[in-house]
């Protein structure tokens, strides 16, 4: 079913609108990731000064749209579906011209390599401010040196670079990006939506459950970069030495037949579960004893903020911005990113002494509320945009 917007933005004229239109533009396959939360999340957040478009490339026909639809829907956020054949669908080009030019956009808002090539290119043909967010260069295939190589001549070329974390900040810096077009302001969560109250969807999620036994919750694309083959190495050490719990797995990717085959060869299918995609997200953490983030690459996770707002124990590995957002043995525990010694050692501490989880689920809360809230995050983009269109010549 078209949303409104779909169905409006397919008319000649959009309804005369004072505020200035930012355009939100991004690559997605199957139901998205971590970003998308940022991106859906925004417009609602923005309202009262900016009308936010959200215009999605995705595969004709990928049902995983669907679940980004809803999610749009959800958050009252205008999603716009812009079908992407491949490097050679150069109508995709016009689509996004047209849509420039039908909705009067102000800013051009990418968010991954794609995205921001196609803003230096539909720029020439429509004047509008040129801003990007750099979410992190995790996912690598034989075709990721060639995606590196368009944003490192894309990035130094945008007005203004945003990075979610300051190792991200330094790699766009080192990309050529000057120092007064960088700016970090790193993701947020909301409070309000997050915020634990569930107790009855934690009661019938668990149901399965033994009595006793704890939850260790993972979420991320099922991809070789989250590290999710570490984690079931570690959990099956820590099962072999009695402890009693079970570990979910929240999410879809290329990897779950080969994590499924170190599931049954250590047969753990009764203990260590792949959920694959859930809408449910909210009930999922309120089941949770323990959530654990152990990826090799990441810019800063979302879902470890939510986990941490949901007041659900963190152990994660230490990289890029984690650190900035855990300190260890306060709000959360820290491990060498693919070490499975030192996450199995960690994980085996947070499940045997429960006065440590409370302790660190307390302190995460408090966290999330002083330092990463997403209306301050939303704050701080719309100062960007108002800078923008305040003082930044067209590049």
């Amino acid at each position: 079913m078209s949303s409104v917007l779909e169905v409006l933005t397919r008319s000649p004229v959009r309804r005369l609108d004072p505020r200035p239109t930012v355009l939100d533009v991004r690559v997605v396959t199957e139901a998205g990731g971590g970003p998308d939360k940022t991106i859906l999340n925004s417009p609602r957040f923005l309202a009262d000064r900016y009308r936010n478009l959200c215009a999605y490339m995705h595969p004709p026909g990928d049902p995983g749209f669907e679940t980004l639809r809803a999610k749009a829907e959800q958050w009252q956020a205008p999603l716009l579906s812009v079908p992407d054949r491949g490097p050679r669908d150069w109508r995709v080009v016009t689509r996004l011209l047209d849509l420039c030019r039908r909705e009067r956009v102000a800013i051009w808002h990418g968010h991954d390599y794609k995205s921001n090539a196609l803003g230096l290119l539909i720029g020439r043909f429509w004047p509008m401010r040129l801003a990007t967010t750099v979410h992190g260069w995790v996912k690598h295939t034989k075709r990721t040196p060639l995606y590196y190589a368009i944003d490192r001549f894309c990035l130094p070329r945008y007005e203004r670079v945003v990075a979610v974390s300051p190792d991200l900040l330094e790699a766009s810096r080192a990309a050529g990006v000057r120092p007064d077009r960088c700016v970090l302001i790193e993701n947020g969560i909301d409070t309000d939506e997050y915020r634990r109250a569930r107790a009855p969807a934690r009661a019938e999620l668990r149901s399965s459950v033994p009595p006793g036994r704890l939850v260790v919750g993972a979420v991320g694309r099922l991809s070789e970069e989250k590290g999710f083959d570490v984690l079931i190495r570690a959990a099956d050490r820590l099962l072999n030495e009695g402890l009693d719990f079970e570990v979910w797995i929240v999410g879809t990717g290329d990897q779950r037949e080969p994590l499924e085959k170190i599931i049954a060869e250590r047969q753990r299918g009764d203990r260590i579960r792949l959920l694959g995609y859930r809408a449910d997200m909210v009930d999922l953490y309120h089941a949770m004893d323990v959530f654990v983030l152990s990826s090799l690459r990441e810019g800063l996770p979302n879902v470890v903020l939510e986990a941490m707002a949901l007041e659900v124990p963190v152990l994660a590995t230490r990289i890029a911005g984690v650190p900035r957002l855990v300190s260890d043995g306060t709000d959360g525990l820290l491990v060498t990113p693919g070490d499975e010694e030192e996450l199995t050692a960690g994980l085996r501490r947070i499940l045997a002494d429960a006065d440590v989880r409370h302790r660190l689920a307390a302190a995460g809360r408090r966290t999330i509320e002083d330092r990463y809230s997403f209306r301050l995050r939303m704050e701080k983009m719309r100062a960007v945009y108002d800078e923008l269109l305040r003082t930044c010549p067209k590049s």
